[in-house]
């Protein structure tokens, strides 16, 4: 039987060594003591696996390279996955968004099914082994060669290292330097999914403020290129969340861009002004900086006062119609001028990446190397946040180890 060896233990890597395991004898190389370690925290531990959403719908929220994606979403999708860790007994549950999480809210129930699968299909992992060289014979690799100088051969080879974001995890970014030693391009690399930082120092005012059921834009000048409805939350340089998160995306160095925040996107500024004018009515003998109180949070209300120009100490029933207008407009258009984007060791995922023209998308198999394959962030692609991105390693791994077995076939 010939074997295959896959280089990272993250969702990709697993689900490749699952698949490839049902035709070849699969060896599972994995950097770090245990598997799935940036699977771990994802969704703030609770890890969001996949989008209940039809799945023709997910090329929606893939910004990179969607169209490369329709064999392996196709042939591996969202219904797939949910199935793969029912069979497994983890038990899931739908959030707003179509985001699925485990019924437990644990990731570590995630990682059990995998760990079990893995046991059932004879996968030799080998934790605690990196990977620092990869060593080729014409357009074939032979071996990798591991730290301690071991060299761990085969006849396929699965590239899972993932991308460059939460270096801690083990994604350093070998596997970009591995793929360009082979001969292959890489896009350059990124930082998406990140938190986005602004030019107003004021910003730390607000530090640990969560928002919730807000709209977020991004526009570039003066048009909007990005908007979305969710949380967010201000930090000591800008703000973060899941709607700016998935807006980073659009962010680009030296741009003039500017974040605007609709505070109340439910109600219109007819609709605001009347809901004003109903509290002010409340408090009309109380300065408008204690007027505001059931309308927004604590934190935030100084700040909105100053952008609408009114006077802190200005009593409620001295205030004029244009005053409450500018009050109105400061409500549903808070602006933020922005800066830029956090380093890629923050982002949740690495745009960019191992060029997909130069990989087959319907069996992830280098075009340039004959027996390798790629799956997941290492491949220049990258989605929203919602469960897109795990979907896409599980879907591009599951591809690669099942091209392996039809070859195998033939």
């Amino acid at each position: 039987m010939k074997t295959t060896v896959v280089i990272g233990g993250g969702p990709a890597g697993m689900m490749s060594a699952i698949e490839a395991s049902r035709s070849t004898k699969v060896i599972l190389l994995e950097s770090n003591a245990k598997l799935g370690k940036k699977l771990f925290i994802t969704g703030k531990g609770r890890c969001n696996i996949t989008n209940a959403k039809d799945i023709n719908d997910f090329f929606d929220f893939i910004p990179g390279n969607p169209a490369f994606l329709y064999s392996a979403l196709y042939s591996f999708t969202n219904e797939n996955t949910m199935d793969f860790f029912e069979k497994a007994g983890v038990k899931l549950k739908v959030e707003r968004g179509g985001r699925v999480f485990p019924e437990s809210d644990k990731s570590s129930d995630i990682l059990n099914a995998f760990n079990s699968e893995l046991s059932k299909r004879n996968v030799e992992v080998r934790l605690n082994s990196k990977v620092t060289k990869i060593l080729k014979v014409g357009n074939k690799i032979s071996c990798v060669v591991l730290e301690n100088g071991e060299k761990v051969y085969g006849d396929y080879f699965i590239l899972c290292t993932g991308g460059k974001s939460y270096p801690l995890t083990g994604s350093t970014g070998d596997g970009y330097t591995f793929s360009a030693s082979l001969g292959h391009k890489i896009v350059p690399l990124r930082p998406s999914l990140v938190p986005i930082e602004v030019e107003e120092a004021w910003v730390k005012e607000l530090q640990g403020l969560s928002l919730k059921n807000v709209e977020f834009k991004i526009y570039e000048n003066n048009k909007c290129i990005f908007r979305d409805f969710g949380e967010m939350l201000f930090t000591h340089f800008g703000v973060s969340g899941p709607i700016v998160l998935s807006g980073s995306r659009k962010v680009k160095d030296n741009a003039n861009q500017y974040a605007s925040i609709d505070l109340k996107p439910a109600l219109s500024e007819d609709e605001l002004d009347k809901r004003i004018q109903k509290d002010f009515e409340q408090f009309k003998n109380k300065d408008i900086k204690n007027a505001l109180n059931e309308l927004l949070p604590q934190k935030i209300i100084n700040r909105i006062i100053i952008v609408s120009g009114i006077p802190d100490d200005k009593k409620v029933h001295s205030i004029t119609r244009q005053e409450r207008k500018c009050l109105v407009h400061a409500i549903k258009d808070f602006r933020l001028q922005i800066k830029g984007l956090r380093p890629i060791a923050e982002a949740i995922v690495t745009a960019g990446g191992v060029d997909t023209k130069e990989i087959d998308p319907s069996t992830m198999n280098s075009k340039i190397i004959s027996n390798l394959y790629f799956a997941g962030e290492v491949i220049d692609v990258d989605a929203y946040t919602g469960g897109y991105n795990i979907q896409i390693a599980l879907s591009t791994g599951y591809l690669a180890g099942k091209a392996i077995c039809e070859k195998e076939k033939l």
